[in-house]
């Protein structure tokens, strides 16, 4: 068996005082797909910086192979000291890597590679990240939050990018979706301890919820016997006049183990503040259109939510999401049409860009806006210091200023004090942005037993599954389309998600959107196609046919009369397939024929 690429034993590491790894280990072989999962703040970052050596540990040992490439994802990417995004990602390209692929991953994640750096959005220097660490196609690959920043089309994009990856893979993630597409084991990260399920992130929930009834258990067992000796030690010591020394150690030993045992960080406790019951129509929508320089964001759009609609809004970056959203709320008039909102509305906001949170204010001002030490929920006065407590805020927080806090902090924040509004009408912009997935959970929780009805901005898929009763898509031109059901319906209805393709054009703080540029003089440094791209021209036709052959079976099962009544989970199972099948065989061919023009282009 091959030595590991990576290997990290007994890592620890203390942070102002506090110890945050307590032996942590972490192993990686050639070819592993491993998710590293965990509570926000219990140290993911700071394991995989400490395992692509960017920062040092306390103690433990770090092995790495010598020969092997390794290139590391952080959250936040630096592009400061280049003039162009291209030469950026050029840099990042070892002597005997393909210098095309990084033109060419530019170009599928929509940017020219001319951008100056200095002016990108958040989602554009993502991007331009992601093509750099995928370009030289490293043996080990560290992902820190891929999909922030990123719109549909684009994570749909780069999770079939790293399936494609003879990498191996270590991810961060609080997208469930991808998380369980690509991960092949996990690694939970807890307390300042790994332990790993040699299985992906799909069965890891059941697996973490069972460790921790057992852990329950044996706390309880140990309280039992702590119960029992201080029994022992009132009653028995007396009746016999002397004490057993033995038996008094063991009963501090126990009491000095259940004193230091950590127990796991508790859950968000989400409770909406609820409103008057509005009226039976929230908002209807009629023939409405808005444009911006003459662009159409949305064209002769019309749509009626009614009380208890869970509607969930996707689309690519720039389809326009926030700007729908404020014509259906009415802060934002319509160029033609109208829309009318329905009686007794009280609604509650959150914006995904937080404006709501001034910078200089403490926490406990967020929570109160200045007013007090009491928050009210559904008429009740809770002290600020519990509801924090609810979301897990320690009390020494309180007067913690707003620009502390971190991403995940700040997340929560903006959550307690939407729910912390009367309210019958939630209005929710990207709400899962730095929420770690137990506060997800809870979140979907809220969201189902919300009295009310819900708009939801979101691009993560298995968020929009739980939550959302119908999708409003973004099919372009200022085209809108609501399907019913959860994001996977709507892909089984339309057939592929958002968009098969990257956005093909690209907009920066610079300037207006501007069409892509050809790439024609990066690929032209290339005389020949590569290994990878020849076997993919050779096998790619044979895996077409493959999966043309299955669909084909599938639409028989599909067509047989009566499926549907006598057996509907069979219905749904070869339904859900028949979609997986034709996205795949979009993908191969699409790859198919880009590899084909490459070819024909360097060949003639």
């Amino acid at each position: 068996m091959a030595p590991p690429i990576l290997l990290l034993q007994d890592i620890m590491l203390t942070i102002g005082g506090k110890p945050l790894l307590e032996g942590a280990n972490l192993s990686v072989s050639q070819g592993e797909r491993i998710c590293l999962v965990g509570r926000n703040g219990s140290g993911k970052s700071t394991l995989l910086k400490i395992a692509a050596a960017l920062l040092e540990k306390d103690g433990g040992t770090r092995f790495f192979q010598p020969d092997a490439t390794v290139r590391y994802l952080p959250q936040e990417p630096d592009l400061a000291g280049f003039p162009t995004v291209l030469s950026y990602v050029e840099a990042g390209l070892g002597p005997n890597d393909d210098e095309y692929r990084a033109g060419y991953l530019l170009h599928e994640l929509g940017l020219t590679g001319q951008e100056d750096p200095a002016h990108l959005s958040g989602g554009e220097a993502r991007r331009a990240a992601l093509a750099r660490v995928l370009a030289p196609e490293p043996d080990l690959l560290f992902l820190d939050e891929p999909t922030n920043h990123l719109d549909l089309p684009a994570i749909e994009w780069l999770e079939s990018e790293l399936a494609s990856l003879r990498s191996a893979l270590v991810l961060i993630s609080h997208d469930r979706r991808f998380l369980q597409n690509l991960s092949r084991a996990t690694v939970w990260l807890d307390r300042g301890r790994t332990r790993k399920l040699d299985r992906g992130f799909g069965e890891f929930e059941a697996w973490r919820d069972k460790l921790l009834e057992e852990e329950e258990t044996q706390r309880h067992k140990l309280d039992r016997l702590i119960v029992n000796e201080e029994h022992w030690v009132r009653h028995g010591v007396s009746g016999r006049r002397k004490r057993n020394m033995g038996r008094m150690d063991r009963l501090a030993d126990l009491r000095t183990e259940r004193r230091d045992a950590r127990k796991s960080v508790g859950d968000v406790k989400l409770t909406v503040s609820e409103g008057r019951t509005s009226g039976k129509l929230v908002v209807e929508v009629e023939n409405v259109t808005k444009a911006y320089d003459e662009r159409a964001i949305v064209k002769d759009f019309s749509l009626r939510v009614l009380r208890g609609d869970r509607l969930g809004v996707v689309g690519q970056n720039g389809a326009g999401k926030t700007t729908l959203l404020n014509l259906i709320t009415g802060t934002l008039e319509p160029d033609e049409g109208h829309v009318r909102l329905g009686a007794s509305l009280e609604m509650a906001t959150l914006d995904q860009s937080r404006k709501a949170l001034k910078p200089d204010w403490i926490l406990k001002d967020a929570l109160t806006n200045g007013g007090g030490d009491f928050v009210e929920i559904n008429g009740e006065k809770k002290h600020v210091i519990g509801y924090m407590k609810d979301f897990l805020f320690a009390p020494e927080q309180a007067r913690t200023p707003i620009s502390r806090l971190s991403g995940g902090e700040r997340g929560r924040l903006m959550l307690a004090r939407a729910m912390s509004l009367p309210s019958n009408f939630l209005v929710l912009d990207e709400p899962t942005n730095d929420l770690d997935l137990e506060t997800l959970d809870l979140l979907q929780e809220m969201i189902a037993d919300y009295k009310g009805t819900v708009i939801v901005v979101s691009h993560d898929r298995d968020f929009l599954d739980r939550v959302a009763t119908s999708l409003l898509v973004a099919e372009g031109d200022g085209k809108w389309v609501e399907y019913a059901g959860g994001y996977s319906d709507m892909v089984a209805q339309r057939g592929h998600g958002i968009s098969n393709t990257a956005p093909t054009t690209q907009k920066t703080k610079a300037g207006p959107a501007k069409a892509l540029a050809p790439i024609a003089p990066v690929a032209s440094k290339k005389e020949k196609l590569s290994f990878k791209h020849k076997h993919a021209l050779e096998t790619l036709p044979g895996k077409i046919a493959d999966m043309q052959a299955k669909q084909a079976l599938l639409q028989e099962k599909l067509a047989e009369p009566g499926l549907y009544t006598r057996d509907p989970a069979a219905f749904d199972k070869a339904s859900k397939l028949l979609a997986d099948a034709e996205k795949q065989t979009a993908t191969w061919e699409e790859e198919w024929l880009k590899l084909e023009m490459l070819r024909e282009e360097l060949e003639g």
